[in-house]
């Protein structure tokens, strides 16, 4: 997708993060304390990237999460943008930006923190009727 067809789709706040890797305010995001079931989808092109049991309060002020629902949902590169090394997540898909990921949750089983803006993702509830569909098999 072109640019200007990215300015098109998204909002403003969204298309500042998304394409141009930027980061929302610390505890602003409306997914940060989000408890519903779920999968939450890239911002920008709709694919799923987490579920609802992998994310944890880390206090760090975003969505956080200790593993992806895929590995190849996700691109990890390298981020030397503010002078100190960090891994950015990207969408596989499309190459928005989502956030960094870190060694540093030790009381989850992963030990990763996946940091993810809130405004970089969309959220899709699981509806109780999907739970009953399942459990009756």
């Amino acid at each position: 997708m072109e640019d200007d067809q990215w300015k098109k789709k998204l909002s403003k706040e969204q298309y500042r993060i998304l394409r141009l890797r930027q980061t929302e305010t610390p505890y602003s995001g409306v997914l940060l304390h989000n408890d519903k079931t779920g999968k939450y989808l890239c911002g920008a092109c709709g694919q799923t990237l987490f579920d609802s049991s992998t994310k944890f309060d880390s206090r760090s002020g975003w969505p956080s999460f200790n593993w992806p629902v895929n590995k190849k949902a996700i691109k990890l590169s390298e981020d030397r943008s503010l002078g100190i090394r960090r891994v950015e997540v990207s969408c596989a898909r499309c190459g928005s930006h989502l956030g960094h990921v870190f060694n540093d949750a030790p009381d989850q089983p992963t030990g990763i923190r996946f940091c993810i803006n809130s405004l970089a993702l969309d959220f899709k509830e699981k509806k109780i009727r999907d739970n009953l569909k399942k459990s009756r098999g």
